[in-house]
């Protein structure tokens, strides 16, 4: 779907909405007798009456049901969020152009999962899960624009919508479009994704249901990065090789996209109703679906042999499917002594790989992975005054899908001002998708390792203080046995790359210590965060930067008779030189290497943020000490990070 066609859409949604909304109910609907202020805290019904609904009635929570209100302030953390991701995205490293993949500065555990992953994760970034999903209730529709510029010939929309036909039922829309033509050369990025959710409860509250439906289209031209005899042309920074569409790529005829549609129900009915104070027992039973299909594919109308090597065909198309059904049934619990506790069994059908076989002189790939199988999850929380627990668990009840997980959290609150928590993430899964079967034209990217390789066993360690007032700290250990990813194994007589999986079969410890504090003075605050890690093993299988830090100084004031909000500073962001992951573009994956130490420079960013009324602005000028503090700054080896560049966009709400 084009951007103009969904705005078009949006168009006409709001105008029918506006000509046929009804009168809220005044129990729904707060008299607050104060008018609009400027800042989002009151909105007046589009239909003339007097009755307002205030910022906090617009609310939102995910699939664990945790609620908060909608927030349209500008604050520091809107402007650490303002990028393709939406999120705050310290700790990774992106490429040149909007769009591309991010390289992980740090390793975070998986925590919940009992199964594989779906391949190609560079390409997953900005691929939208179940949990990214959110649910909303809103007392009159709501409208989010968010706009905000690329490189060379594009842009990035996002535009939502959301409504409540009545108290009992709503209903979300929205669509994220980006076309970005970049620096270099072959670098288009070219995305869309799609999300429309609902949730529904009766009157009484029994019955509740909420579901969501996903498609996602996410689309990159490949370039394999710079030749390795222009690195030092591009270091150089002379005059000619400013203009980075001289560069000559690796080369530049691919292009890979990652698709995947995901349909989403759960509901629950209360066969006992907690009705008030005095009934201490509430039981359900709760169903929940969920199916997703999804495929990567890469082609090139001729194979790059001098890049990947030697090929099946002059004609490369590689693509593998997943689809993916699971449907559970449990009991959740609720006794005001002895906690909240749910159960449930799950049914899960996978059908993962390719078309055909492929067929060596000693060796055939097969073609599919395929398992359905039963599993068993678990979950208890209890809260004791300030004292608060929350733990999982999940089985899988399979021979060949073996897999498990316990994640216990324990949290504290001291006082308004200090909240400790402290937690155990135990986890064994088999690795990946792609590193158990992975199938292509080129002929070194053809292997199976579905009985070879083992589960990967993760145990970690964490422990959080949380304190706006003095500081927020996180401290996680964990032992990783069975390590598994793609390593740079050599390089061939032709000086290919040779990328394989590989299982580290010695186990590996990781220590990640993060600090976060912000110092204010009057209208001045430097907002400091800074993360350590450290990575004990006997080769070098997980490379990490030791230091990572952004560091912000800004001003943020009310301004013309505070009909304004502005925010402006200068943002520092650092990490030290290490064997940073390359990336293969055939995979779509970061490969462990140890031949290359990138990092060690300084990206500085000067932003002037501001708010009038409803609308957030964002201006940013992008590192902008590329030209004075050296052209020594990679994404990945062969990737050149972006240079200096000058960035718009707007955050614009409409409460009707």
């Amino acid at each position: 779907m084009h951007i103009k066609y969904f705005i078009t859409l949006c168009f006409f949604l709001i105008i029918s909405e506006i000509s046929s909304q009804v009168k809220l109910n005044n129990a729904n609907v707060r008299n607050t007798g104060k008018t609009f202020d400027g800042d989002s805290s009151f909105t007046k019904r589009s239909n003339g009456y007097d009755k307002l609904a205030s910022i906090d009635m617009y609310l939102q929570f995910n699939n664990e049901k945790d609620t908060i209100s909608v927030d349209t302030t500008l604050s520091i953390k809107k402007e650490y969020k303002f990028n393709y991701l939406q999120k705050d995205n310290f700790g990774l490293m992106p490429f040149a152009n909007i769009g591309q993949t991010y390289n992980s500065l740090s390793f975070d555990v998986i925590k919940n999962e009992t199964n594989p992953l779906f391949g190609a994760r560079a390409r997953h970034f900005n691929y939208i899960e179940s949990d990214d999903i959110k649910y909303y209730e809103v007392p009159t529709p709501w409208t989010r624009l968010t706009y905000k510029t690329a490189f060379e010939q594009g842009q990035m929309l996002d535009a939502f919508f959301a409504i409540n036909l009545s108290k009992q039922i709503n209903f979300s829309i929205a669509y994220k479009g980006l076309r970005s033509l970049g620096n270099y050369q072959n670098a288009l990025t070219s995305s869309g994704n799609f999300r429309f959710t609902s949730n529904y409860k009766t009157k009484n509250e029994r019955y509740k249901a909420k579901g969501h439906i996903v498609m996602q289209d996410l689309l990159n031209q490949e370039n394999g990065g710079i030749l390795d005899e222009d690195i030092e042309n591009f270091v150089s920074g002379e005059e000619d090789f400013i203009d980075r569409s001289v560069f000559d790529m690796s080369f530049e005829n691919g292009e890979s996209i990652l698709i995947g549609k995901r349909f989403f129900f759960n509901h629950s009915y209360d066969l006992i109703k907690k009705k008030d104070s005095l009934n201490k027992n509430r039981l359900a039973i709760i169903n929940e679906i969920s199916f997703e299909d999804k495929y990567y594919q890469y082609w090139q109308s001729s194979p790059s042999n001098s890049y990947f090597g030697d090929s099946f065909t002059n004609d490369i198309n590689d693509k593998v499917t997943l689809e993916d059904f699971k449907s559970s049934l449990g009991i959740e619990y609720y006794n005001n002594i002895l906690g909240n506790l749910k159960f449930e069994l799950s049914y899960t059908d996978i059908n993962y790989g390719y078309n055909s076989l492929v067929i060596f002189p000693d060796e055939t790939v097969p073609n599919r992975i395929k398992s359905n199988f039963i599993s068993a999850d678990a979950a208890y929380s209890k809260t004791i005054n300030s004292i608060t627990l929350n733990s999982k668990a999940g089985l899988n009840l399979s021979d060949e899908f073996v897999g498990s997980f316990i994640d216990t959290d324990l949290s504290l609150r001291l006082n308004k001002d200090i909240q400790l928590s402290g937690g155990l993430i135990i986890n064994s899964r088999l690795p990946n998708y792609n590193f158990l079967l992975y199938q292509s034209d080129y002929i070194n990217y053809n292997w199976y390792n579905f009985e070879d390789f083992r589960n990967i066993n993760i145990q970690q360690l964490k422990f959080k203080i949380n304190s706006d007032k003095y500081i927020n700290a996180t401290i996680d250990i964990s032992n990783i046995e069975n390590y598994t990813y793609f390593n740079l194994d050599e390089r061939n007589a032709e000086n290919i790359k040779i990328i394989k999986p590989e299982q580290y079969n010695n186990s590996l410890q990781y220590l990640r210590l993060k600090v976060q504090k912000e110092f204010r003075l009057g209208h001045f605050a430097l907002d400091n965060t800074i993360m350590y890690q450290n990575v004990v093993s006997d080769i070098d299988v997980l490379n990490v930067p030791a230091i990572i830090t952004r560091n912000t100084l800004y001003y943020s004031n009310q301004v013309f008779k505070k009909a304004m909000k502005l925010q402006t500073g200068v943002t520092l962001n650092y990490f030290t030189k290490y064997n940073m992951n390359g990336y293969d573009p055939l995979l779509a994956e970061f490969y462990t290497q140890n031949e290359t130490e990138l990092g060690g420079f300084p990206r500085l960013d000067f932003f002037i943020n501001a708010k009038i009324r409803q609308t957030r602005i964002f201006f940013k000028a992008e590192h902008f000490n590329s030209s004075f503090t050296g052209y020594d700054y990679f994404s990945a080896p062969n990737h050149p990070y972006r240079d200096f560049t000058i960035r718009f966009g707007l955050v614009w709400d409409f409460f009707l």
